[in-house]
């Protein structure tokens, strides 16, 4: 019995006693004392690469990502180097007798500059209209996002519904809106319907919610500040990374746009770019230089974007919220 008494009370001692020397296991371990969760935070804390086989694997993806898009790029600048027949007799990616300046200054002085002139009403179209665009989604966007008001959700609804809707379902429809009041071949024709753009309201409402704090319209309220002395100051500098997402779209949706004009369009001298090559391809068979007049006229009209691209990528990398507090 004194035996049985000994064992049981030693059993029972266990436990304290490896409580009191610090060996026993707690009920619940705390997760930044689990077992390598040091050396986990050291590696996240110093930046610790990647296995060296991701990174292979990433890098290569990326080449052929990249050699599948700048391959057409490199065509058009070899191509743009040759004349009409040795765009056909030569080799396509590489240089023949290349005359850069020459055959680009054919392209610019043709039929008294008309490519100058289409470059011109391209730039104007689509910097008019894709900042008109930014400007009209912004504020639908912020209102949609910052006030409630009867209607709002079937609003943003339909606004939803018209980014379903492609626009070539709407241009003739517009074409017959715009002949009866008188609008049909003018520069309006193209402008008006490039201000509209869904898909811009869409992401400028979630941007609005997520990175326009309500606190700090608030503050601006009680310090006497109108709404549109708020939007304009605070709410575009907040959602400028958004607002640089929708000029850039918009401006490239507008720069490709063919059917459109195709459709509005009957004066060459209101041709864009992308209307005013077909039409030289047209009748390159009767005139074979304007095979080298197109292929040079499409390599300039990519540069606009290249240049665009390269001077608002850094507003996707870095957002202007910082210290907005203060502005």
């Amino acid at each position: 019995m004194n035996e049985a008494n000994d064992l049981a009370g030693a059993v029972a001692s266990e436990p304290a006693d490896e409580a009191a020397s610090g060996k026993g296991r707690p009920e619940a371990v705390p997760p930044d004392d689990r077992p390598g969760a040091g050396r986990r935070a050291a590696r996240r804390r110093e930046g610790t690469q990647p296995p060296l086989r991701h990174r292979i694997i990433t890098v290569s993806l990326l080449t052929v990502a990249a050699i599948y898009f700048l391959t057409p790029v490199y065509w058009l600048v070899v191509s743009s180097t040759k004349s009409s027949s040795d765009l056909f007799g030569t080799f396509g990616f590489w240089f023949h007798d290349p005359h850069p300046l020459d055959y680009l200054h054919r392209v610019l002085t043709y039929d008294d500059g008309i490519y100058v002139r289409w470059f011109a009403n391209s730039l104007m179209y689509a910097g008019v209209g894709a900042l008109a665009a930014t400007l009209l989604a912004a504020a639908a966007g912020y209102a949609l996002a910052k006030f409630r008001f009867p209607g709002r959700e079937g609003i943003f609804n339909v606004i939803l519904a018209g980014v379903l809707i492609p626009g070539t379902a709407l241009a003739l429809p517009l074409y017959l809106l715009f002949s009866e009041i008188g609008l049909a071949n003018t520069y309006w024709a193209v402008l008006i319907p490039s201000i509209v753009s869904p898909f811009g309201v869409y992401l400028c409402r979630i941007y609005a919610a997520a990175a326009v704090p309500d606190s700090l319209l608030e503050a601006a309220r009680i310090d006497g500040a109108g709404e549109a002395r708020i939007f304009s100051t605070l709410g575009l500098r907040l959602m400028t990374p958004a607002l640089v997402t929708v000029f850039l779209f918009q401006f490239v949706h507008i720069w490709n746009n063919f059917f459109l004009p195709l459709v509005m369009l009957s004066d060459s001298d209101l041709y864009p770019i992308q209307l005013g090559l077909t039409s030289w391809q047209g009748y390159a068979d009767r005139q074979p230089e304007l095979y080298q007049y197109t292929v040079g006229g499409a390599f300039l009209s990519v540069l606009p974007l290249m240049v665009l691209m390269g001077v608002l990528q850094r507003y996707w990398r870095t957002g202007l919220t910082e210290g907005s507090v203060k502005a």
